[in-house]
């Protein structure tokens, strides 16, 4: 016999909030969601992603572990 009042509760219509208004509704087992990110403020979806200059990493592992960069 399975165990009875083991699941959450489901909630078929939650809110999502970011920044105090409402998104969008999902069913979830929390009564209402708060998001930090979501698609609209996302740097991968709003084309303001800062490139990372990795420009000298291999000469500075080189260096640091002083290894010869000369080719022979």
């Amino acid at each position: 016999m399975p165990k009875s009042d083991i699941h959450p509760n489901w909630f078929k219509s939650a809110p999502v909030f970011y920044d105090g208004k409402p998104i969008c509704l999902i069913a979830s087992t929390k009564k209402e969601l708060q998001v930090d990110i979501w698609l609209a403020n996302h740097p991968f979806y709003t084309n303001s992603q800062v490139m990372i200059d990795s420009e000298g990493r291999v000469e500075k592992f080189m260096k640091k572990y002083r290894l010869n960069t000369n080719e022979e």
